[in-house]
């Protein structure tokens, strides 16, 4: 904890002085970040780092798992985050990103790691799908490959929690919404991102444009913006 502290003084010393200005101007003129990002709470995934972020760029929401649970009138940290992420700051872009030897993966394919840590098991039931699919659908992976194939498909299903979400359910139809899905490999220090369309991820390459999950763009299903009023 010593050392933590000495960084505290170094943060105020030397990282501090530099930035003063943009610090002055998030306090003055408030936060407008360009993405939410939900990412695992695992020590080494840090999202400000891979994204290379400026303070005031990234609203970040980290859980065990990078979880996005269902919408529901129950009140939650993550349902609280992306709605207000999305009705108060503007965001148009909203990441989950999942990654390498997650630890939350490991123990929901190996469910009975979890005897004494019910709180982690009854969090890890909104990565069930992610588990079935694994399961049935990569009957031969096991070990650190079945890790790696349940955080993948643990991004997708949290993306299908995300559309059922209101605020953003409105902001996709809009067309003002964009949903990302990543998956950082933690010893390549590479990231790949979810096509929506052909259902894979992609390395993201500085040479072809990056796959999303959901592009933003005008989804209604009457095919109109408005319905008229019956006469």
């Amino acid at each position: 904890m010593n050392e933590l502290i000495g960084r505290v003084f170094d943060f105020q010393k030397s990282v501090f002085p530099p930035q003063s200005a943009l610090y002055a101007n998030l306090a003055v003129n408030g936060q407008r970040p360009k993405a939410l990002i939900v990412s695992c709470a695992d020590s080494r995934v840090v999202p400000e780092e891979i994204l290379q972020a400026a303070p005031g760029d990234l609203f970040v929401c980290r859980n065990a798992g990078n979880i996005v649970p269902p919408f529901s009138n129950a009140n939650g940290g993550v349902t609280s985050t992306v709605e207000y992420a999305v009705m108060a700051l503007g965001v148009r872009d909203i990441i989950v990103c999942g990654h390498s030897d997650c630890g939350a993966m490991k123990a929901l394919m190996n469910p009975s790691s979890l005897e004494t840590m019910p709180n982690v098991a009854a969090w890890l039931r909104h990565s069930h799908a992610a588990h079935s699919v694994v399961s049935d659908a990569y009957p031969d992976l096991d070990g650190p490959e079945q890790v790696r194939a349940a955080a993948l498909e643990n991004v997708v299903v949290q993306i299908a929690h995300l559309r059922t979400h209101p605020a953003v359910a409105s902001g996709i139809a809009r067309g003002e919404l964009a949903l990302h899905g990543w998956f950082f490999d933690i010893h390549q220090g590479a990231v790949f991102a979810l096509d929506g369309g052909t259902g894979r991820f992609e390395q993201i390459r500085d040479d072809r444009p990056m796959p999303v999950a959901l592009p933003a763009q005008q989804r209604l299903a009457s095919g109109v913006s408005y319905l008229e009023a019956a006469e």
